[in-house]
């Protein structure tokens, strides 16, 4: 089975700061390997660890709804439940797809690069990742909620959809 590693580095706001209050989307410098091919971008990480997050149990194709290296991630639109949320952006960013294949996940690029990865040894790279943007909020001042009922609520079914999901399997990877 191929290989699959991400990790994030250098979070802040974008202001540039290490804590905001206000700033509901966390950025920093994304790096993905597929294989032997090593993708960098100064990313939505927030937007990507939810990203990632879906894909355990959903296919995602390339180029046709979100990038998985967002540039923006910014406008939150919940469901009326407020446990899903569909993200909105810019269409900056760097994309794959995640396709299930049995007890694996294909990953591929634009250029048609595939690797094939064991759905376990992805899903404790996806929580690792999603679970160390996760720690990074958590470091932080506590979040002032939009005051508008649909910011709020995008925001809400954001952490919603996300501990859904990061908790179908309720392991905690270290």
């Amino acid at each position: 089975m191929g290989a699959f590693s991400i990790d994030a580095e250098n979070f802040e706001w974008i202001n540039g700061s290490k804590d905001d209050q206000e700033d509901l989307c966390l950025h920093g410098k994304a790096i993905a390997y597929i294989g032997n091919v090593k993708l960098e971008y100064n990313a939505t990480v927030s937007a990507t660890a939810l990203y990632l997050l879906k894909t355990l149990t959903e296919n995602h194709i390339i180029n046709t709804d979100n990038q998985m290296l967002p540039c923006c991630g910014f406008f939150y639109i919940p469901n009326e439940e407020l446990n899903n949320v569909v993200i909105s952006g810019c269409p900056n960013g760097i994309d794959w797809s995640v396709i299930h294949d049995g007890d694996k996940v294909i990953l591929e690029l634009e250029d048609g690069t595939k690797e094939s990865v064991a759905i376990e040894d992805y899903r404790k790279v996806v929580y690792n990742f999603a679970d160390k943007v996760e720690a990074f909020y958590n470091s932080c001042s506590p979040k002032v909620l939009p005051k508008e009922d649909f910011d709020r609520n995008g925001y809400l079914a954001f952490w919603n959809e996300w501990h859904r999901r990061r908790q179908e399997n309720s392991v905690r990877l270290t």
